[in-house]
């Protein structure tokens, strides 16, 4: 249950230029324990009212005062109709909050409107868990989650990088940066996860609550792949360095010559395979002897080795350009939904006002 208000004045006004000039209204509201100052202008109000109609099935018990019929004639600081309209609001925000049907001061968007506090933000922050969230301040949340996925991404491709030009100390480093980030996105993720579930206890709409469960799903898919990426990037390099530890410590040349010069021995037993026949000759092998043709093979075999360096190497940013491709897309498709539940929110609006229009004209 969300804190009870005792009383709601709307005491005062005062002109703001930004983004365009505006009149801001004051608005005290008194609870059990404390009290607040909220500002907004009228636009908000008649949000507010659309909101609740769309939320509750009826419009509240006071009516919003109207616009006025003639105000493109009249000045936006016309005192009068500041006047007028301040205890029209005043009037309209004390019959919520008066009213025997609580549905319209129980609804989220009135209780966003005026900022009031709840008991979960209350219990959280004295748990030391994350506070509670507005539905402005969970957006923008998410928006800097998505910014902490992409720079671990950045970090595990940086590890990847100075991993294959052998920079091994520096390649550590950025794999300790990206598991703390990848930490640290994980309890972040969880926070919000519980912020959409308070949200949806305050009583935003199951549709904007299956958009949002859909978006921390997203991330909590971004954060399995990204472990993916460590665990894999960290092996594959295993290999190459297994490689370079045997070129280091080579065979014996005894043990070279008893494994490459048993071909002269008999071996009747073995008449499948071509290691006990006689080699052709090329015009690289022709001049060589026994000691420059294991030279020319061993040459073949790290020329080979490097090559398939090179390219797992160009197979690895393959991989994390598709990802990085993949995730842009899912954060173009969030950004449409979004524009999406803009429009669908503005254009009951801007039928409204199409038809002031039509009827002034």
């Amino acid at each position: 249950m969300s804190t009870t208000i005792h009383a709601i004045f709307i005491r005062g006004h005062e002109t703001r230029n930004e983004p365009k000039p505006h009149t801001v209204y004051r608005i005290e509201v008194q609870g059990p324990v404390r009290s607040w100052l909220v500002w907004r202008r009228y636009s908000e109000f008649d949000d507010l009212n659309t909101e609740l109609i769309s939320s509750t099935g009826a419009p509240p018990p006071a009516p919003l005062p109207p616009k006025h019929t003639f105000s493109l004639r009249r000045t936006f600081n016309d005192e009068e109709i500041i006047k007028e309209r301040l205890q029209g609001l005043e009037g309209y925000l004390r019959g919520i909050v008066s009213s025997k049907d609580s549905k319209w001061r129980d609804a989220f968007a009135f209780k966003e409107f005026l900022n009031v506090p709840t008991p979960q933000s209350h219990s959280t922050a004295a748990s030391g868990g994350a506070s509670q969230f507005t539905s402005s301040s969970w957006l923008d949340e998410h928006t800097d989650l998505q910014a902490l996925v992409r720079d671990i991404r950045a970090d595990v491709n940086k590890r990847n990088a100075l991993s294959d030009s052998g920079d091994i100390s520096a390649s550590h480093q950025s794999n300790v940066q990206a598991k703390k980030k990848l930490a640290a996105l994980l309890n972040r993720i969880g926070a919000l996860a519980k912020g959409l579930d308070d949200l949806g206890v305050a009583g935003m709409s199951q549709g904007e609550i299956q958009r949002r469960s859909d978006m921390v799903a997203r991330l909590q898919d971004e954060c399995e792949k990204l472990g993916k990426m460590v665990v894999a990037s960290r092996q594959s390099t295993r290999p190459f360095s297994s490689n370079s530890a045997a070129e280091q410590n080579p065979a014996a040349p005894a043990d070279r010559a008893a494994l490459l010069g048993s071909s002269q021995a008999p071996r009747p037993t073995l008449t499948t395979r071509v290691f006990g026949s006689a080699a052709l000759e090329t015009n690289i092998t022709r001049p060589l002897d026994e000691t420059g043709l294991v030279q020319l093979q061993q040459t073949q075999m790290d020329q080979q080795d490097s090559q398939l360096s090179q390219l797992s190497s160009i197979l690895r940013r393959r991989k994390d350009l598709g990802m990085a491709i993949g995730s842009e897309i899912q954060e173009q498709n969030e950004m449409l939904d979004k524009l999406n539940y803009e429009v669908d929110r503005v254009a009951p609006k801007l039928g409204n006002a199409k038809k002031q229009l039509n009827r002034l004209g």
